[in-house]
């Protein structure tokens, strides 16, 4: 009985410890980034973040799967995001998209280097407050009618916006040299940290069950993906960034449109008809 109390215990310990190594490869995909993204590497900085984004789905996956989640494998997955999906792109996109801009012609171009490390900054700010608003709404008690909510996430998850800077940069690797492009880039850095702040909602792919009967379904468009990634990872992970990363932002602009055409009645609702005052 002791023999197997023995091997029970060190069983349980292996699984919690699966999710915490994931967790600590997502760290160190992000420190790989970083220092590649020094060297000029700025290719595999973004290969290393794509890897991150990989290792930050599996450890949570594998930790509900295994009924394996702790409160340390929470705090440590969310100072792990800070490093991997906060700084490391942060870093990337300044040195990728304002660094390497000639600030003497013309003058002004200088002003797209300060603001462009500015708009890193702002990207790992935005990034530790999404972080913090999702581990307090987390920790709070949902009524049955809000399980729902768990569909969706509230702002763009800190792992899209990195994942949107790692694909671009990882379809274009040379590094901005233009001012104009340089400005743009700043543009949509800030907007990626203004998404991730906002309460726009995001869709969520949690509530996916692999054990379910029709799971091979999901096995084989796994699958598929990942041949397509293999074959044409530049434009697909491009594409699928950009798709996720836009698709809350599109949707909130078709519900606002929709319901002020809702908001607006026709015209022969309010000039009643000459049978109506039969």
């Amino acid at each position: 009985m002791s023999e197997a109390r023995a091997s029970g215990r060190q069983l349980r310990r292996g699984i919690y410890i699966l999710p915490t190594l994931f967790t600590i490869g997502t760290i160190f995909c992000g420190f790989y980034a970083v220092i590649n993204t020094m060297k000029g590497e700025f290719n595999l900085a973004a290969i290393a973040l794509g890897f991150a984004v990989v290792c930050d789905g599996l450890d949570g996956r594998i930790a509900r799967l295994t009924n394996s989640c702790s409160e340390f494998g929470v705090q440590m997955d969310s100072l792990a995001d800070v490093i991997a999906f906060g700084l490391a792109p942060a870093v990337l996109a300044y040195v990728w998209g304002a660094k390497s801009i000639v600030p003497t012609v013309p003058p002004y171009a200088k002003h797209v280097q300060q603001i462009g490390w500015i708009v890193a900054f702002a990207f790992v700010i935005c990034g530790a407050m999404r972080l913090a608003r999702f581990n307090i709404q987390s920790t709070k008690p949902q009524l049955p009618a809000q399980h729902s909510a768990k569909k969706y996430f509230v702002g763009m998850p800190i792992p899209a916006g990195a994942g949107l800077v790692a694909a671009i940069v990882h379809f274009s690797p040379e590094a901005l040299d233009n001012w104009q492009a340089g400005a743009l880039w700043n543009i949509l850095v800030g907007f990626l940290a203004f998404l991730m702040i906002s309460t726009i909602r995001y869709p969520s792919f949690k509530h996916i069950d692999m054990r379910s009967r029709k799971s091979y379904v999901n096995f084989y468009l796994l699958a598929l993906l990942v041949a397509l990634i293999y074959l044409y990872s530049q434009v697909v992970l491009l594409i699928l960034a950009t798709v996720y990363a836009t698709s809350g932002f599109l949707m909130k602009i078709y519900q606002m449109v929709k319901h002020k055409n809702e908001g607006i009645l026709p015209a022969e609702e309010l000039v009643p008809s000459p049978d109506d005052s039969k």
